[in-house]
């Protein structure tokens, strides 16, 4: 149909489906090419290693941080802990309740005061080679206090007696035990090294029982960990240097392990044998109590009964300054071991000022590396 202008109205229905297309576009246009905030000198720019510069781990650990996901946030990781081992009390100010007479005021002393530093780790870690790592810390006197499971003291020191090998996720356990062999993951420990184990600790419980009987030794988990220290007599052993330099290793949990089948043997053939946990939980938790003027930091390796006896610890001083975390679990079941910082920070056991990180990745991978460029960087090498 034709009006009397000449128009016709399919024309003027197109031209108004051409107006609707044009305002939709708009919208749309408007709506996927939404102005952005600036960015520039708010955040760090992503890029990785150009390997056209060459093979230079040092640089390639660096890049971690401008890389993304993971690999960011074990460059965050590395920042923190170098924040942590850097903080001097000189670099704090000095408290309006301190008097002339304060050695708190003492520029020397101020300088000499580091930060506290707590180490955490499963015992599949000491069943890894991380183990050498762990040792290398304690064996220069870097961290100040240990926590583990019991199979983190009784894998130290079974591997001074015979060592474990190399298997494969896959291996059947039918066939594994009919060999008499236990699987860790990819790790096979022949079951001869527990007899070795064995036929080494319950002397050591025999005599510590005479001990306790005719000296009034109250053993303690800690103080039995540093009496094994001192019998292994092994520079492979982290336990040996943790009792050469005087760092409690804490256990609340002794008994879930081979340490605790040789403890339940040792209670048949020689019974009597008392070891306290209530004296070691002042002990750990004085640990941190006791830290003023320090700060404290914590490095946590995997999740469970370590990473929330060290979290505990701090909470009885309203938190620590520092964490990194380094776990592969998930906090969405609600435990404690996928926890990120930030509910640690709603007990209280970091506190909300802290610089915090959680790398989502297997310790073995990333430990390494974290050392090498925060404690390891710092120790001149002994050719």
């Amino acid at each position: 149909m034709y009006k009397a202008d000449g128009t016709s109205t399919d024309d003027e229905k197109g031209e108004t489906t051409k107006q609707d297309d044009n305002t939709v576009m708009a919208s749309v246009h408007a709506t996927v090419f939404k102005e952005s905030e600036t960015l520039e000198g708010k955040s760090v720019q992503i890029e990785g290693y150009d390997f056209n510069q060459g093979v230079n781990y040092r640089q390639l650990l660096n890049s971690m941080l401008t890389t993304g996901f993971q690999a960011s946030n074990l460059g965050e990781a590395i920042q923190v802990v170098n924040q942590m081992l850097d903080w001097r009390l000189a670099d704090e100010p000095i408290s309006e309740n301190c008097t002339d007479d304060d050695h708190e005021k003492d520029l020397d002393y101020r300088k000499s005061v580091t930060c506290k530093v707590f180490l955490g780790f499963t015992s599949n870690l000491i069943s890894s080679g991380l183990r050498d790592t762990v040792r290398y810390l304690v064996q220069h006197h870097m961290v100040d206090a240990v926590v583990t499971t019991a199979g983190g003291i009784e894998e130290d020191l079974i591997k001074c007696l015979a060592p474990t090998f190399k298997g494969d996720f896959s291996l059947l356990g039918a066939i594994l035990r009919s060999k008499g062999l236990n699987r860790i993951g990819n790790l096979l420990v022949p079951n001869d090294n527990y007899c070795k184990f064995e036929d080494w600790i319950i002397p050591i419980f025999d005599q510590m029982l005479i001990e306790q009987n005719s000296e009034n030794v109250t053993w303690t988990p800690s103080k039995l960990i540093a009496r094994l220290g001192k019998e292994i007599k092994n520079e492979s052993s982290y336990l040996y240097w943790a009792y050469k330099n005087n760092i409690p290793v804490f256990c609340p949990g002794l008994t879930d392990g081979s340490l605790g089948d040789m403890l339940y043997f040792h209670s048949f053939r020689s019974p009597g044998l008392i070891v306290d946990i209530v004296q070691d939980i002042r002990a750990m938790n004085g640990e941190a109590v006791h830290a003023n003027p320090r700060k404290t930091g914590m490095i946590i390796l995997g999740g469970g009964l370590p990473k929330h006896h060290i979290c505990n610890a701090n909470m009885m001083r309203n938190g620590a300054d520092y964490a990194v975390f380094i776990n592969t679990a998930q906090e969405f079941d609600g435990s404690d071991s996928g926890a990120r910082p930030d509910e640690a920070v709603s007990w209280g056991k970091i506190r909300g000022s802290a610089k915090t990180v959680k790398v989502h990745c297997d310790a073995t991978i990333a430990f390494p590396l974290l050392v090498a460029e925060t404690f390891a960087s710092r120790v001149k090498p002994h050719h």
